[in-house]
């Protein structure tokens, strides 16, 4: 396909036009067969579809034994799927429970009191596509890619509170840099605030600030990062692992756009644009209680799904070399490197990616990628202390890796089991780039 030269003048800044511009998903029809909703029918599209009792969801029922998020269809190159949002009653597909389970066309759901039928239209909804190969810090040609850069261009042309979900190392705090610095507030502060790295005595002091003599070490006033980010964006990292104490807190911020130190009767006006991430899924999450219902409908105003490296494995020869390049490193992309790339599914994404080439650069070799192999070798060659210190890091690097497995990725019980400091064990998982 090629482009003609209006075309190419209306290309963003620095982006390169590739073809395609947009794509397509199924249209579905969800019809209730039996409960309080019976006979209402609707046509929804989207990658995602939530069904639930929240005025949030794609479908909202009003049955009180279905769950404020109960469950979501979704669709991928392999077909349409369900996924249970641990909802109280379970969902379940052609009468079998399911946690996550493939939905044939006119499957029937079952969830609590309600039963629905799924039928796939013959109808495509399209979805626009980015032009661009890249936003700000973020690179992919795929299609995955190019469908979050046209969501993040029109996230960054407004003010709205932004929630970026996805998987550990996906590039959540890179794309909140890069949709601040595409914003009209882009001259202002970005403040960066790690949720999951805050003492809980500590969490109201870091967000909002105190008094002095708020506290014992209190020994003068100190703005926290409410007010450090006024007039620019404010990133809470890990929204999730918020107590829920400071969430009600941080809702009545959000309401009023004003704080008060703690230890202080003075609110203090705050204008900032709010982007928060977390890797946890919130819906299910406000269904086990753990997060408050109405923060997430205020933080969740645009919601974007930042995809796992291993479904944009076509954008790894540009991810590579773009990587490559900001570390220094002299090394070409060839072939061979990018097939013992493919060879990992990738488990910490983009971060341990980027770890990886790291460490390819800082050593001058290829290892095998993580998972695409045994553990490496002892080289008696080498000294041992360097010896010693590269057996410790792939010991490191698979033992949380595991851990993090078996926690369902809480880090709070990982280190628990592992006996350590919660702080401490962020900064070993950073090291290694599992989070």
């Amino acid at each position: 396909m090629s482009y003609s030269d209006d075309e190419t003048e209306r290309a963003p800044p620095g982006a390169a036009f590739v073809p395609n511009l947009e794509t397509d998903s199924p249209t579905l029809e969800l019809t209730v067969l039996d409960g309080p909703d019976r006979d209402v029918s609707r046509w929804v599209e989207g990658e995602r579809i939530s069904i639930g009792t929240h005025p949030k969801n794609d479908l909202v029922l009003s049955d009180p034994t279905v769950s404020r998020f109960h469950c979501e269809l979704f669709s991928d190159r392999r077909g349409l799927a369900v996924r249970d949002l641990e909802s109280t009653n379970g969902t379940f597909v052609d009468a079998v429970p399911v946690r996550e389970g493939w939905v044939r066309h006119e499957s029937v759901l079952r969830m609590g009191g309600s039963t629905l039928r799924v039928t796939v239209g013959q109808a495509r909804a399209k979805r626009r596509l980015s032009a661009r190969s890249s936003f700000g810090l973020l690179v992919g040609r795929s299609l995955a890619m190019r469908g979050l850069f046209a969501a993040l261009e029109k996230a960054a042309s407004g003010d709205s509170t932004v929630l970026l979900t996805g998987e550990t190392g996906t590039g959540k705090e890179v794309t909140a840099q890069s949709i601040h610095e595409a914003s009209a507030r882009a001259e202002g502060p970005m403040v960066v605030v790690d949720c999951a790295s805050l003492a809980p005595h500590l969490v109201e002091s870091e967000l909002f600030g105190h008094e002095r003599g708020a506290f014992t070490d209190a020994s003068r006033g100190r703005a926290g990062a409410f007010e450090a980010a006024h007039g620019g964006t404010i990133f809470l990292d890990e929204i999730g692992e918020l107590p829920v104490e400071a969430q009600s807190k941080l809702l009545r911020v959000l309401e009023s756009r004003e704080v008060k130190r703690v230890g202080g009767d003075e609110p203090r006006p705050v204008d900032v644009r709010v982007i928060a991430a977390t890797h946890r899924d919130l819906r299910a999450e406000v269904n086990r209680g753990a997060f408050r219902e109405d923060l997430y409908y205020r933080v969740a105003v645009i919601e974007l799904r930042l995809p796992a490296l291993r479904e944009r494995m076509e954008d790894l020869p540009i991810l590579a070399k773009v990587l490559l390049e900001r570390l220094g490193g002299a090394r070409t992309i060839d072939e061979a490197l990018i097939e013992r790339l493919g060879a990992s599914a990738w488990p910490g994404n983009v971060r341990q990616l980027r770890n990886y080439l790291e460490r390819l650069v800082l050593l001058d070799r290829v290892e095998p990628p993580p998972g695409a192999g045994p553990p490496s070798a002892i080289n008696p060659g080498l000294p041992y202390e360097e010896a010693r210190r590269r057996a410790l890091d792939d010991f490191e690097r698979r033992y949380f890796e595991a851990l993090l497995s078996a926690c369902d990725d809480n880090v709070t019980e990982a280190a628990r089991r592992a006996g350590m400091n919660r702080t401490y064990l962020h900064k070993i998982l950073r090291r290694h780039g599992i989070r």
